[in-house]
C-alpha cells in the first residue's frame, strides 16, 4: 500500500492538466465548521477512559465496543489527526479542496470507483453493531474537532460514520496492486497484448510489458511441536510507509462486550487491523493474485455513449464529476469530468482505448464488518467464519492461538472466470459471458492448517512455498484462472535457507531468521552483482578496484559492513523494480552511479553501511542494518543529495507475541518512532526510535492493572 499516493499522483494526469488550463478559477471560500457545542453534542453518549503507558500507547476501556471506538479515536487525533482528516477527505473525493491539484487524482477515483454510490447502502448493508463502531469513531473525532477548532480543517467537520466505511472501500482495492492495472491504462501505449478467444477467431497483438506494484511484508508463525520451549509465536511484520494514511497506529481495545485486543491499525481505522488478544492473534502480508480484469470495449463509430455486447450497442451509465481544486487561498476552479460505466464497471477513456474495468473489491462494502468479527474472535473457527465473509479483496494472513493452531491463508475475492480464457491479458470487451459475477466460495482458498514442520511464513510471495515441511499447496489443484501468484521474494527465498523443517525454532532463532539482513545467493541483488563483475573493469583502474571491492561482498546488509554500501546502491533499482514499476539502468551504469556517489558524497567506497542507511526522526539520527527486500525491511523515499538513504518505509510496528504452553500471553513490539505520530514536543515523538534501530523491542502491556500502574496519563476524551 506504501506506493498507493505516489500512484494516484501519476493516474489522473492527463485528465487534470486538461481540466486545469479549461477551467474558471472562482472565489469559493471554505464553509467554517459547526460551533463546538454542536460538534460536541454527540459524546454525552460515550463512556471511554484513555490510559496512556509510559510508551504513550493508549489503552482504551469502555462498557460497549461503540464507546472503545469513541476513545480511538479522540486518542488517535490527539497523536496524528492531520493524518486522520487527510484520510477522510480523501474517502470523500474532496481532497483536491484543501491540497490543490496534485490531490486531485485521488478525488477523481472516488467517483470513478463509485465510492459513494456504494456508501448509498450503509443504512441496509453495513450491519447495525458495524454502523454503530463508525458512527461512534465519527463523534470521538468531533468531539477533537470541538476542543481543536484551529486544527480542524475548515469545512470538513462534521465526521460521519459513512467516513469511515468510505475509508475502507477506496482504500482495500489497492493492496493487491489494483493502483498498477490503472496507472497503465494510462500510459502512452496499451500496455497488454488482448486474450484470445479459446475457440479461435481474434487476433493478439503485443505493445509492451505489464506493470508490477508489489509491497512488502513477513510474517511468521510456530506450533508447539517446532518450537524449542512448548511454546506457539507468531511474528507480525507488516511493510509500510513510515508517515502517511497507511501508517501503522498502535493501540489497545478493551470493551465489557468482549474486545481485548492489541496491534496496528491506520488513520481513520476505529478497529485493529492486525494483531492478538489472549486467544489467538494473526499477521498481514500483501498477496497480489490476478484479480482485476480490463475489458477492451469497441465505442459506436457515430453515437459516443454506445458501446458493442453481444452484437448489439449499450448504452453506458453516464455521470458528471465535479471535482474542486484549490488554486489560492479562498479560490478554486472546478474540474469536470464525464465518468461512464459499463455493464463490465467503470470505464476509462484512454488515448489508446476504452477500457472497462472489473475488479475485486468493486462495490464492496462489508469491509468493517469482517474486521469487527476478526477483533471479536476468541478461537480459530471464529476467526475462520470471519474470513468467511469475504468482504476483504485480498491479504495474507498467518494465524497462531494458545492451543497451539497455526494457519496460513492466501485471502483473496477470487472471481468466478469462465476456463479457457488468458486472464492474464485484457479481454474482449464485447462478450457478456466474460462478465464474470461473483467470487469462488471460502472453501477454495487457498489454506493450510497444522502443517506438519509446525512452520508458516510469508513474506509477499506464491502461497506454493508457506511451510518449510512436506504440507506445500500445489499448484495444479488451483485453476489457473484464480491467477495466483508464482514469485519469491528475497525474504521468502532467505526464509526457506534459514529453516530446514526439522530443527527446533527457539525464540532467539526466530528473531534471527525476522532480522536476516542477507540477499539469497539466487537474489535479483546477486544476480545484479554477478553481471556487474562480468564486466571488464581493466580499462579504469578506479572502477576496477571498485570491482574488487564489490567481489567481496558477502551480501549482508548489517551496519557495519563496508562493502554493503557500494552493493546496494549498484542493486537497488533492480532490487525494487517490482515495487516501484520503474526499469532499472544496466548493471553497469548502476556500479558506475554507485561508485560516484559513494566517491562525491563519502569520499571512499567503503563507508559502514549504517553511515549511509539511516533513521532519522527530528533531531534523531540513528545507522541501521537492513535494506530494500531482506527480511530487515527498509526502503528508503530517495537517495538524497548527501548520499544517503533515509529509512521511509519497510519495519513498521513490529510484534512478537506467544503463548506458553499453558496458554498463556506475551508479547513484546516496537514502533519505528513513537506513539505521538506529529508532535514533536511529545516525549513519545521518537522514543522507540532507538530500540527500533537496535532491533529491541518493548514490553506490550495487556493487564489491567498492570496498566494501571504503569500509567503516565489516564483521563476521559474530553476531560484531559
Amino acid at each position: 500500500m506504501k506506493w498507493l499516493w505516489r500512484g494516484l499522483a501519476g493516474l489522473g494526469a492527463v485528465v487534470f492538466v486538461v481540466a486545469a488550463g479549461a477551467a474558471i478559477a472562482t472565489w469559493d471560500p471554505l464553509p467554517d465548521n459547526p460551533d463546538p457545542q454542536e460538534l460536541a453534542s454527540g459524546a454525552s453518549a460515550y463512556d471511554a477512559e484513555i490510559i496512556r503507558d509510559s510508551w504513550g500507547v493508549p489503552h482504551i476501556v469502555g462498557p460497549r465496543d461503540a464507546d472503545v471506538a469513541f476513545g480511538l479515536a479522540y486518542a488517535h487525533a490527539e497523536d496524528d489527526f492531520e493524518t486522520i482528516q487527510l484520510s477522510v477527505a480523501a474517502g470523500r473525493g474532496a481532497l483536491a479542496r484543501y491540497q490543490g491539484a496534485s490531490a486531485a487524482p485521488t478525488d477523481y477515483l472516488v467517483h470513478l470507483f463509485g465510492v459513494w454510490r456504494t456508501l448509498e447502502r450503509y443504512e441496509t448493508d453495513v450491519p447495525e453493531e458495524s454502523r454503530a463502531i463508525a458512527e461512534a469513531y465519527a463523534a470521538g473525532l468531533n468531539l477533537y474537532a470541538s476542543e481543536n477548532p484551529d486544527a480542524t480543517w475548515r469545512g470538513l467537520a462534521p465526521f460521519h460514520g459513512e467516513d469511515v466505511v468510505a475509508g475502507f472501500v477506496l482504500k482495500t482495492p489497492f493492496f493487491y496492486g489494483l493502483d498498477s492495472e490503472l496507472l497503465a491504462l494510462f500510459g502512452d501505449e496499451r500496455p497488454r497484448e488482448v486474450a484470445l478467444d479459446p475457440a479461435g477467431g481474434a487476433e493478439a497483438f503485443i505493445i509492451g510489458p505489464k506493470r508490477m506494484a508489489e509491497r512488502g511484508s513477513n510474517a511468521f508463525a510456530v506450533a508447539p511441536s517446532r518450537s524449542d520451549d512448548g511454546h506457539t509465536r507468531l511474528i507480525i511484520n507488516s511493510h509500510q510507509p513510515f508517515e502517511g494514511p497507511v501508517a501503522w497506529y498502535e493501540a489497545h481495545l478493551i470493551s465489557q462486550e468482549g474486545l481485548d485486543i492489541s496491534g496496528g491499525l491506520f488513520p481513520g481505522s476505529p478497529l485493529i487491523l492486525h494483531g492478538f488478544n489472549r486467544h489467538l492473534g494473526w499477521a498481514n502480508t500483501v498477496n497480489k493474485p490476478d484479480l482485476a480484469d480490463v475489458y477492451v470495449l469497441e465505442r459506436h463509430p457515430r453515437y459516443d455513449d454506445l458501446y458493442a455486447m453481444d452484437g448489439a450497442w449499450h448504452e453506458f451509465e453516464v455521470e458528471e464529476a465535479e471535482i474542486k481544486v484549490r488554486l489560492f487561498g479562498p479560490f478554486t476552479y472546478t474540474a469536470k469530468r464525464k465518468l461512464l460505466r459499463s455493464k463490465h464497471g467503470p470505464v476509462i477513456e484512454a488515448d489508446h482505448g476504452t477500457y472497462a474495468i472489473r475488479y475485486a473489491g468493486m462495490d464492496e462494502i462489508g469491509q468493517l464488518e469482517q474486521y469487527r468479527r476478526l477483533n471479536r474472535a476468541t478461537n480459530f473457527e471464529d476467526w475462520l467464519n470471519a474470513l468467511r465473509l469475504q468482504a476483504l479483496p485480498s491479504i495474507n494472513y498467518i494465524y497462531a492461538d494458545k492451543t497451539g493452531n497455526i494457519a496460513f491463508v492466501h485471502n483473496g475475492q477470487y472471481p468466478i472466470r469462465p476456463a479457457g480464457w488468458d486472464w492474464t491479458k485484457y479481454l474482449p470487451g464485447d462478450r457478456a459471458e466474460l462478465i464474470w459475477d461473483g467470487y469462488r466460495p471460502f472453501e477454495e482458498v487457498p489454506l493450510i492448517i497444522n502443517p506438519a514442520s509446525g512452520f508458516l511464513y510469508n513474506a509477499n510471495n506464491t502461497p506454493f512455498s508457506a511451510t518449510d515441511g512436506p504440507d506445500n499447496l500445489r499448484p495444479e489443484d488451483f485453476p489457473v484462472e484464480m491467477g495466483l501468484q508464482t514469485n519469491e521474494t528475497n525474504r521468502a527465498l532467505r526464509i526457506q535457507e534459514l529453516t530446514d523443517g526439522v530443527r527446533s525454532i527457539s525464540d532467539s532463532g526466530l528473531l534471527a531468521i525476522k532480522f536476516d539482513k542477507r540477499y539469497s545467493r539466487r537474489s535479483i541483488a546477486a544476480e545484479t552483482v554477478r553481471k556487474i563483475l562480468s564486466t571488464d573493469w581493466t580499462r579504469d583502474r578506479r572502477l576496477a578496484a571498485a570491482a574488487d571491492h564489490l567481489a567481496s561482498w558477502d551480501l549482508s546488509t548489517e551496519a557495519s559492513n563496508t562493502h554493503a554500501a557500494l552493493g546496494v546502491l549498484s542493486t537497488i533499482e533492480a532490487t525494487t523494480e517490482e515495487i516501484t514499476g520503474l526499469a532499472p539502468p544496466e548493471p553497469e551504469e548502476a556500479f558506475r552511479r554507485a561508485e560516484r556517489l559513494l566517491r562525491r558524497n563519502f569520499g571512499r567506497i567503503d563507508p559502514d553501511w549504517g553511515e549511509v542507511n539511516q533513521l532519522v526522526r527530528g533531531e534523531l539520527r540513528l545507522p541501521l542494518g537492513g535494506g530494500p527486500d531482506v527480511l530487515r525491511a527498509v526502503y528508503p523515499a530517495e537517495i538524497r543529495g548527501d548520499g544517503r538513504l533515509y529509512a521511509a518505509a519497510g519495519d513498521t510496528y513490529v510484534a512478537l507475541v506467544e503463548w506458553d504452553e499453558a496458554g498463556e500471553l506475551s508479547a513484546r513490539a516496537v514502533h519505528q518512532f513513537g506513539s505521538a505520530t506529529l508532535d514533536e514536543a511529545s516525549p513519545h515523538f521518537a522514543d522507540q526510535a532507538v530500540y527500533f534501530a537496535a532491533e529491541r523491542f518493548r514490553p506490550v502491556l495487556m493487564e489491567l492493572d498492570e496498566i494501571e500502574a504503569d500509567a503516565k496519563a489516564r483521563y476521559r476524551p474530553g476531560e484531559r
